[in-house]
């Protein structure tokens, strides 16, 4: 089982899915990824899950971002889940799931907890960059759904993070105040930060959040 790593290099895969046949990296392009993985078709808490995340497109397109989901059954019993999906969220299914009857993309990536489950997947999330590194790894038990608010959160902070010298301070969310990074020094932050900043201790500096 693979054990991937915050700045490992994202595994490109071909699979097959219910878009059709991809190539990873190709669906990405340029933005970023959210991969994430469901125990198995037809169980009640990937179906909430599922249509959630179809609830939020307009969310993960404004972040330039591409979902896509996985499940080690085969695509005949997706295009039918898809369907239950549909009817049962009230949502239009537009991102693909990819179908890992051979689990190649499971063992890639290191969705098989066999102290959990030996053949299903456990709930997993990647967050991968426009350059293929994975920036972020959740790992939730089978019988927990995912909150895609916290999933999205996490992609402002690393978008922002990405390009600006700060940092996200606890239960930050977009449009509040972050933390100077502490490589800046006080000089250069007066430059990069013209609203100015707040030293509440020298290792801890407040700032709005930049522009971006």
């Amino acid at each position: 089982m693979s054990e991937l790593r915050l700045g490992d290099t994202a595994p490109n895969f071909d699979a097959e899915t219910t878009k059709g046949k991809l190539n990873f990296y190709d669906y990405l392009g340029d933005s970023w990824g959210v991969l994430f993985s469901h125990p198995s078709d037809y169980t009640p808490v990937c179906t909430t899950e599922l249509g959630t995340v179809a609830n939020y497109q307009s969310e993960f397109d404004k972040r330039n971002t591409k979902v896509i989901a996985l499940s080690v059954d085969d695509l005949e019993s997706h295009k039918g889940w898809v369907k239950d999906i549909e009817e049962t969220q009230n949502v239009k299914l537009n991102y693909p799931i990819i179908a890992d009857e051979d689990k190649n993309v499971s063992s890639l990536y290191g969705m098989i907890h066999p102290n959990e489950d030996n053949k299903a997947t456990v709930r997993s999330v990647f967050i991968i960059s426009p350059d293929k590194k994975v920036k972020l790894t959740i790992t939730y038990p089978p019988s927990t759904g995912r909150n895609f608010e916290e999933i999205l959160r996490v992609i402002d902070s690393l978008q922002l993070t990405a390009y600006k010298k700060v940092a996200t301070p606890a239960n930050w969310k977009k449009g509040e105040d972050v933390v100077i990074s502490p490589s800046v020094s006080n000089e250069e932050a007066e430059k990069l930060f013209p609203k100015g900043f707040k030293e509440v201790k020298p290792y801890l500096r407040m700032t709005s959040q930049p522009e971006d």
